[in-house]
């Protein structure tokens, strides 16, 4: 199953495809803004793990 980080990216693209191709602005903006949230809920994910990962190996 894909992360939710992933998800948003991937949902945001479609929007923002789906924008472009029916000339509304706004939908296209509000694609972007989701690929946005997704890359920072990967972003959090990916330091989540890091953190448990150094103080795994710190204990």
């Amino acid at each position: 199953m894909a992360s939710k980080g992933r998800q948003d990216k991937i949902k945001g693209k479609a929007k923002e495809m789906t924008g472009k191709v029916t000339g509304d602005r706004g939908m296209e903006v509000e694609g972007k803004l989701d690929q946005a949230r997704g890359v920072a809920k990967k972003a959090g994910e990916r330091l989540k793990d890091t953190a448990r990962s150094a103080k795994r190996d710190h204990s």
